[in-house]
């Protein structure tokens, strides 16, 4: 059984005289990862030997996130499962491997409920799979809702094949986390780099405009999409998208492209300031914007320093409007399955 002990966060000021634990400043961090034993053991015999391209796996304790929230000032984080995802050929490995980390991820919540909440792993591209896991995870997990990424296996997300997961998506009004992931053909276009550097960026915006473009967006109002790294490429190229839009054999349902990615949510993880949070507040607005560190595929020492650039001013207002989309229906829950057993060692 896990056994951490929890003690308040330590009084800690940057150099700009900022409490950063003070509660005025408590951050909630909506794109926070965590890693087990069994996840890092199935993904290498899949052959993510170097997930990515990075030159070896995260590792990832209860005690080391929780040490790491408190001196970055951080009141909760919401976990989930980075890329590569879960599913690596199989459908039925796929829903075993996902069905065990959303109940890992849930077992801390349950420990720890007022530190950490979990958006639920989906065994995307399988809708069947994904279905089944979705409905467990809101309904029995408490899930703050379900993490896919920006394709899978190619499939981006809005593809046809979707409709029906994202029928039920909408009428829960849930929350889908989109992580980026490599896309299609990577090896052509990485030149041998880490693809987090630059691929992913490229392949949020890819999918948040396929979403746009394919009318996913306009057709599932509902579903409240949250993107990471500042929108990746999206602020520059809003316009361009609208700009073509007319030129696309099929129509695109809904008001500007801008508007429709303005409906949007997006995490500042990755290095927002000084250029990338601005722009995207510039490009869609700040009322959706919302604090992400990337732990602990960013390792402590480089969240800390991320945590440390962001100002009381874009503190207040990640953490407001992270707790206007973590609402009563799709919140930090505690879980709604008694007891669930914590892997050892962690």
């Amino acid at each position: 059984m896990l056994q951490v002990e929890f003690r308040p966060a330590l009084e800690r000021s940057g150099g700009d005289g900022m409490n950063a634990n003070a509660p005025e400043h408590q951050l909630v961090d909506v794109h926070s990862h965590f890693v087990t034993p069994e996840y890092v053991e199935a993904a290498t015999r899949a052959g993510h030997v170097h997930p990515e391209g990075m030159p070896r796996w995260a590792t990832w304790s209860v005690p080391e996130h929780l040490a790491m929230m408190d001196e970055a000032g951080i009141a909760r984080a919401v976990l989930s499962v980075s890329s590569p995802g879960t599913h690596f050929g199989v459908d039925a490995a796929a829903r075993a491997l996902a069905r065990s980390l959303n109940r890992f991820s849930a077992g801390v919540v349950e420990r720890f409920p007022d530190r950490f909440g979990h958006f639920a792993a989906l065994p995307m591209p399988d809708v069947e799979g994904a279905l089944a896991e979705a409905a467990y995870a809101l309904d029995e997990l408490g899930a703050a809702g379900v993490a896919v990424l920006s394709n899978a296996h190619g499939v981006y997300l809005g593809d046809p094949r979707y409709a029906e997961l994202y029928a039920e998506l909408d009428r829960r009004g849930a929350i889908v986390f989109v992580h980026p992931v490599s896309p299609p053909n990577w090896e052509r276009v990485s030149g041998g780099r880490p693809r987090p550097m630059l691929e992913f960026i490229f392949d949020s915006a890819r999918a948040a405009a396929d979403l746009v473009l394919s009318g996913t967006v306009h057709r599932h109002r509902n579903i409240r999409w949250v993107f990471s790294h500042s929108g990746g490429a999206l602020p520059v190229l809003a316009e361009r998208l609208e700009l073509f839009r007319g030129l696309l054999p099929e129509q695109v349902p809904g008001p500007a492209v801008t508007e429709q990615l303005a409906g949007l949510w997006y995490d500042i993880a990755g290095t927002p300031f000084p250029h990338a949070a601005p722009a995207l507040t510039r490009a869609f607005g700040d009322d959706r914007v919302l604090y992400g560190s990337d732990y602990c595929w960013t390792p402590a020492a480089g969240a800390l320093a991320q945590a440390r650039t962001v100002d009381p001013t874009w503190r207040a207002l990640t953490t407001r409007n992270a707790n206007r989309l973590l609402d009563e229906r799709a919140g930090v829950a505690k879980p709604r399955t008694p007891a669930i057993a914590m892997l050892p060692g962690l």
